[in-house]
């Protein structure tokens, strides 16, 4: 019987960077590269959509011998990927929370992305109880799936954030 998801080895081609301990059996872990709060209301139509003003969440602690942190209270937050994703035709991808959010009270809500999506996308992160979060913690888990599909993902969010800064974590 041949397995629908695709083995980390396979997933750690299609994403940069990546180091060896994000490498998972069944994909490959996900880092924070920002936090954000939207500020103003967004826009969903049936003929285009507006995504409201964000503001960055500053960061709480930035120590010398170690990555800043955000303190992060209940509420909700948009969270940036550090790393490129590609889906290759013939696959589509799923982004799951890591078992420590969970564990920690919070859920990272995310997106089906579509075959030949390309970008550093983001997620919706749930704060049930306040959390703290290090710049650079993997917090997601990228995995592909085999999948038929027509035609490949041209939209909006092609190319998302490739030509952004990351800081260093």
């Amino acid at each position: 019987m041949r397995s629908m998801f695709r083995a980390g080895d396979f997933v750690a081609e299609q994403v940069d960077p990546v180091e060896s301990e994000q490498i998972q059996p069944n994909g490959v872990d996900l880092t924070v590269a920002g936090v954000a709060e939207q500020i103003d209301p967004g826009r969903i139509g049936r003929e285009g959509k507006e995504i409201g003003e964000r503001q960055p969440v500053e960061l709480a602690e930035v120590r010398e011998d170690g990555p800043a942190t955000y303190y992060l209270p209940e509420g909700g937050y948009v969270v940036e990927y550090a790393e490129t994703i590609r889906v290759p035709e013939g696959h589509v991808g799923f982004v799951y929370p890591r078992s420590s959010l969970l564990r920690n009270s919070c859920m990272l809500n995310t997106a089906v992305w579509d075959a030949g999506y390309e970008g550093r996308g983001e997620g919706l992160l749930q704060v049930h109880h306040d959390v703290e979060i290090e710049r650079g913690a993997r917090i997601a888990q990228f995995v592909l799936a085999e999948a038929n599909h027509d035609g490949t993902y041209d939209g909006a969010y092609q190319g998302e954030r490739l030509d952004e800064f990351l800081p260093d974590a």
